[in-house]
């Protein structure tokens, strides 16, 4: 690990700061450059099946630039323009959107993927083949039209199709540019992917080092730990090429270990006005949880996969951010036309503005028209937070 001398001291303060205006929280969003921008910016919107007020990726552009519609969110991924894809999907931080030009630097994901000594599933005899011939004479396809996904209802049971397709994604020879319905789109990457880049064949170290210095200018400033998980690199990886990166060492009142910052994110105090929002919990700015209670002091934890009788504070809790703080939680549902607030959680009586906005702006974007509390963690709060929701839906 680098030795070099932290060129800032940093308080908790500034961090948090660098680290909101980094993800896009703080300032005046980029509207101009629109969803894309924010791809760009983050550097990887991870996807998920969860679906409540909408899907991860489509709230991820939504709490940093507002009501964006939920169709321009899906264009503005996988439209192709100009004969090319914006983006692609592959495994980063987990199954994530990338930018279309950070396509070279996953090779050394790819590399690996095809050394790798086992699998889950079994591959059958022929059946990787038979996919790329399928896929080279027919065009883009799903796993269904290639010739089913699944060989029972069970998710997990993929059929010797799916297993080939999606082993050809993780070796890169397939790509997926686009999702229709929420399935995936395979085609050949020799015809998706533009030239300039399927070419651009960077070694190993090429490849970490500007993932690393990627994952940097996201996070503003980060520590080994906080850098490694962004596009889930191995430490030793980070290690071996963080001295290099252009990210440069500081040291951040109360971390106890040491971070990088990106230098850009030093030359200005970070200022401007606060989002208040909803957050997804598969946000970039919440995913790692010893990040997100070192920067903000707040436990986060998605329960959609704990049983239901041990869930604390819901099945899709979502954080709010307001004030650059995190702020409470809503477990959010839809009623016909209602959004339901089917558990919140407030921190203290000076959240409860910042809750019921958050709450109006939601169910505004996914087209409800009234919004219902239905349990508040603290009973004295529910008054106020359904007076507040009643003065600004009036």
């Amino acid at each position: 690990m680098t030795t070099a001398h932290p060129t800032a001291e940093l308080s908790a303060d500034e961090a948090r700061r660098i680290a909101l205006r980094a993800q896009g929280f703080l300032g005046a969003p980029d509207r101009r450059s629109g969803v894309r921008g924010v791809l760009r910016h983050l550097g990887a919107i991870q996807l998920d099946t969860i679906s409540v007020l909408a899907r991860s990726h489509e709230l991820v552009p939504y709490a940093r630039l507002g009501a964006v519609g939920r169709k321009t969110v899906e264009s503005a991924y996988w439209k192709v323009s100009a004969g090319a894809p914006h983006a692609f999907e592959y495994w980063s931080h987990a199954a994530c959107i990338l930018p279309i030009e950070e396509w070279p630097h996953f090779a050394f994901r790819r590399r690996a993927y095809r050394s790798r000594p086992h699998w889950n599933h079994d591959l059958p005899d022929g059946t990787y083949d038979q996919v790329i011939k399928q896929l080279r004479s027919e065009g883009p396809l799903t796993a269904t039209e290639l010739g089913g996904a699944k060989k029972t209802n069970d998710w997990w049971d993929w059929s010797g199709t799916k297993v080939a397709v999606e082993r050809a994604l993780m070796y890169g020879e397939v790509v997926c540019v686009e999702r229709r319905g929420w399935k995936r789109i395979y085609d050949l990457a020799e015809r998706a992917i533009p030239d300039a880049l399927l070419h651009d064949e960077l070694d190993d170290t090429e490849c970490l080092r500007r993932l690393v210095r990627l994952a940097g200018q996201s996070l503003g400033v980060g520590t080994r730990a906080d850098i490694a998980d962004y596009h889930r690199l191995k430490g030793e990886q980070v290690d071996a090429v963080i001295a290099d990166s252009g990210l440069v060492p500081v040291t951040v009142e109360g971390w106890g270990k040491p971070a990088w910052a990106d230098p850009a994110a030093l030359e200005t105090p970070p200022r401007g006005r606060h989002r208040t929002t909803l957050l997804s919990p598969f946000d970039s700015l919440i995913w790692e949880r010893a990040r997100t209670e070192r920067i903000f002091g707040f436990t986060h934890r998605l329960e959609a996969y704990v049983p239901k009788p041990k869930r604390v504070y819901g099945y899709f809790a979502m954080p709010v951010l307001a004030g650059g703080r995190l702020v409470g939680r809503v477990d959010p549902a839809r009623a016909g036309s209602t959004l339901v607030a089917k558990q919140v959680t407030l921190d203290g009586v000076k959240a409860v503005p910042a809750v019921a906005q958050a709450l109006v702006e939601a169910a505004s974007w996914v087209d409800c028209t009234d919004v219902r509390v239905e349990r508040v963690d603290a009973p004295d709060l529910r008054e106020p937070l359904v007076r507040e929701l009643a003065r600004l839906t009036a």
